[in-house]
């Protein structure tokens, strides 16, 4: 492949700065996620949230139904916990199912498998146990419940919407209503659900680690598969394995938005943030290129391209990362209305909403810099610049994932 020249520079300690490194002037994701230890980020920042006690898939239904409320500093809109490998009891049940409907040939076959289900009386054992559930085993079983939905073809439906009883099968509708009640997210059918809670490290760590190091440094494997078992990966696969590794370089986004939060523009380290902004977004598009490889080696059938197809025909593809940093810079790959923006954050959990609008808030005054001159404004404009560059190479990576016959993408992608 060439001589390959690594060039390794430490910054000072200033802010949310990640340790700088290069492989032929080109950041790597490294570049914007080095290890919680070696961080310059202050203690009080690392910090995980206070944690909650995880019950079995039968805990008991005096739970909160909302996640406690965490940093996204510490982790980003990842789990704070890796997520379920297997469901127990009863709920094996629904582990099988979306196994076996994310395999089908078919959305017909996909239906037919929930209809057997029904038949068998097994949604509505299911729907029984749903307040049970803990919250984590909750956010496993709408994983599964979504993996489902989009083999099935119901992505886009309100599963309490009467006109969903005319398309879909009833049992499962209200079990999908139970679930999103107990996890208290009504649009969970989504990127969100279907990537960030669907992968496990290939092998267990001998020690352990933040999760957003975890999914970084671990090979990851999908807990529920596309492709069947004994297959290579499929590009659905991929695609969301890739989804989640990106959220996990993205932690210094998350970081770095947090401190432009109610900065002004005119405020000495806001320019100097805005440029490890940029630094951290060229980091996150080499990570993206750096899948595409062998997303682009990846098989693929008609049925999981139909499910990509669907999920984004509902807007249903963005990564959370990407809309943490439209939140800081206000624009992404195209000037986003308020109704496409809220629009695409329906898919998240509501404290994750929050954070977002939030950002949409305290970011504001930097935001400003888009109506000025000055060397100031033109940081600005360049992160602008590299947050369009990144969202267009992810849109390429999906590309890639539903249509086979799609070259891989380059560095000009």
């Amino acid at each position: 492949m060439g001589d390959t020249t690594i060039t390794t520079t430490t910054v000072p300690p200033t802010g949310a700065e990640p340790m700088g490194v290069t492989v032929n002037g080109v950041a790597t994701p490294e570049a914007a996620a080095a290890e919680p230890a070696a961080s310059p980020v202050p203690a009080a920042r690392q910090a995980a949230p206070p944690g909650r006690a995880e019950g079995g898939a039968d805990a008991t239904a005096g739970e909160p139904a909302t996640a406690a409320s965490h940093d996204p500093r510490t982790h980003g809109f990842l789990p704070e916990r890796p997520p379920v490998r297997s469901m127990i009891g009863t709920w094996t049940r629904l582990d099988a199912m979306a196994r076996a409907a994310a395999t089908a040939p078919d959305r017909e076959a996909a239906v037919a498998l929930v209809e057997r289900a029904r038949r068998a009386g097994e949604l509505a054992a299911l729907r029984q146990r749903v307040s049970r559930l803990s919250l984590r085993n909750a956010e496993a079983a709408a994983m599964r419940i979504a993996v489902i939905a989009v083999s099935c073809g119901w992505c886009g439906l309100d599963p309490q919407a009467p006109a969903a009883r005319e398309v879909a099968d009833e049992a499962f509708l209200d079990l999908w209503a139970a679930i999103a009640h107990r996890i208290d997210h009504d649009q969970f059918v989504a990127l969100p659900t279907l990537a960030l809670h669907n992968w496990a490290p290939e092998r267990k760590p001998r020690r352990h680690i933040p999760i957003d190091q975890l999914a970084r440094t671990e090979s990851l494997v999908p807990i529920v598969r596309w492709a069947p078992e004994g297959q290579p990966l499929s590009r659905l696969d991929r695609l969301m394995l890739a989804a989640t590794r990106l959220e996990a370089h993205g932690i210094w986004l998350f970081r770095l938005a947090e401190t432009l939060a109610g900065r002004s523009p005119d405020d000495s380290s806001t320019p100097t943030a805005l440029r490890r902004l940029v630094r951290v977004q060229h980091a996150l598009r080499a990570q993206l290129l750096a899948e595409a490889a062998e997303l682009a080696a990846a098989p693929a059938t008609p049925q999981q391209r139909a499910v990509l197809g669907a999920l984004a025909e509902q807007g249903a593809l963005e990564p959370p990362v990407l809309q943490a940093a439209d939140a800081v810079l206000g624009i992404g790959g195209r000037r986003l209305g308020e109704g496409r923006r809220q629009l695409l954050r329906r898919h998240l959990p509501a404290q994750h909403r929050a954070w977002l609008s939030a950002m949409d808030r305290h970011c504001a005054p930097v935001r400003t810099l888009a109506h000025r001159g000055g060397p100031d404004a033109a940081v600005y404009r360049e992160a602008q610049e590299s947050l369009i560059a990144l969202r267009r190479t992810y849109a390429a990576l999906v590309q890639a994932a539903a249509h086979p016959g799609t070259a891989p993408l380059t560095v000009a992608a």
